[in-house]
């Protein structure tokens, strides 16, 4: 398994004198072979900046850096796939911070590159690949024109031309999960969010928040031009924007006007969940699926990155607990990390949040972030290390009727076979 390095140039090598190693947190660690798959189809390389790339001399058998001026590789991956170690590396600069994404281990074996990840859901509907360019721009000008007055339409132009975003060029191709982003304000702090920062942070944010508080006829025509098929999703809660439910009674109008002209598709919020009482409101108003951002089942860590303004975990509990009993199929996208994600009193905290809360499905999400900056802020690890492809086995065991995977789904795949609630 040779070491993947880059040059300054952004030049990619395998070093046949060094084999790889990956990073479990601050923790450098040897790649395991049960540990990697081939690279995935739509997974990018990347040099990771102000880094040194680290291996085993294959000679002396020793770890140390690499010479001369290289820098690490990762590789970020679509959707579908759960990374399991991070790159090999050690910063040159530890005053700089990675930009805001998934990096994930990467080696060069015999017949090609390979990355320490597994496989949580099928990846082909959020395969870039997948989304032809030429089709989608004639589909957002199709839209743009036939809505010149909808700025919720021009919005999600430069998400899905601009940032490439899969869930709004889905709005604009009328497949699958669709964007309806409402709110340009949030009640947390997230750190490392990738769509406002503070002007002091240190990470520049990888997008543009929203700026503007659509109206209810908008919210409406995105979601009727989207819910044309009886397995159509549409979605409040993009990356583009803050928390959804903090305009609940513009949601809650929508809904309930897309419901009196049709009944096809799901409506689904992707929601932090912390206001109860609005998330109850959007609940009676006919949601189908609820998806829950956490990073932790335990205070110390979600208050550390969230910075919750206003709610606490409870809350959060409370409204997941609310959702199901009214027959909403909820999850939690669950933001994890090697060597925090894995931690023994993580993986206790979250099996019992699990089943207090009586989720059909986890969806593993690769979290976005620099790692020294992330683990700054966050709580030590008091327990155990198991590694994340023990911690998945682990919850696969202790969680039999609960789906691991990676994204959204219609009720179908659960086994129900009703349309949208009533």
């Amino acid at each position: 398994m040779n070491l993947v390095y880059a040059d300054s140039a952004g030049n990619v090598f395998d070093h046949p004198d060094f084999y790889s190693l990956g990073r479990n947190a601050e923790m450098i660690t040897e790649i395991m072979e049960d540990e990697l798959i081939p690279l995935p189809e739509g997974a990018t390389l990347v040099s990771l900046p102000h880094t040194r790339p680290v291996g085993i001399h294959a000679e002396s058998g020793n770890m140390q850096l690499v010479e001369g001026d290289y820098q690490a590789v990762g590789a970020l991956l679509p959707q579908g796939f759960t990374r399991l170690l991070l790159p090999g590396y050690v910063k040159s600069d530890k005053s700089q911070l990675l930009p805001l994404f998934g990096y994930t281990a990467v080696v060069w074996k015999e017949d090609g590159f390979y990355v320490a990840a597994k496989q949580s859901d099928a990846p082909y509907f959020w395969n870039p690949v997948n989304c032809d360019p030429d089709e989608l721009e004639v589909q957002v000008k199709r839209l743009v024109s036939q809505y010149p007055e909808n700025r919720l339409y021009e919005h999600l132009s430069n998400c899905a031309l601009g940032y490439e975003c899969l869930t709004a060029s889905n709005t604009f191709l009328n497949r699958w999960e669709g964007a309806v982003p409402v709110s340009f304000s949030c009640n947390a702090g997230c750190f490392g969010c990738i769509s406002e920062q503070p002007d002091d942070s240190g990470f520049p944010a990888p997008q543009t928040r929203m700026s503007f508080k659509p109206n209810v006829d908008e919210v409406v025509q995105v979601m009727l031009e989207h819910l044309r098929t009886p397995d159509s999703i549409i979605s409040f809660g993009q990356g583009c924007e803050g928390e959804p439910s903090t305009q609940a009674p513009l949601i809650i109008a929508a809904m309930r006007e897309v419901r009196q002209q049709t009944k096809l598709g799901y409506i689904n919020i992707n929601t932090n969940a912390g206001l109860s009482d609005h998330i109850r409101g959007i609940v009676d108003a006919g949601l189908d699926l609820m998806r829950v951002s956490t990073i932790s089942a335990l205070d110390d860590h979600y208050n550390a990155y969230y910075k919750p303004r206003g709610y606490t975990l409870k809350n959060v509990e409370k409204s997941l607990r609310y959702a199901k009993e009214q027959g909403v199929i909820t999850s939690i996208n669950y933001l994890v990390f090697p060597g925090v994600t894995d931690r023994e009193e993580e993986i206790e905290a979250m099996i019992e949040f699990v089943r207090r809360t009586e989720l059909k499905l986890i969806q593993f999400r690769n979290l976005n972030i620099d790692p020294e900056s992330y683990l700054g802020v966050i709580p030590k690890a008091r327990g155990e290390l198991f590694g994340m492809k023990q911690m998945i086995e682990i919850f696969q065991e202790e969680l039999p009727d609960v789906i691991l995977g990676s994204y959204t789904h219609t009720p179908e795949f659960f086994g129900k076979t009703t349309g949208a609630r009533a």
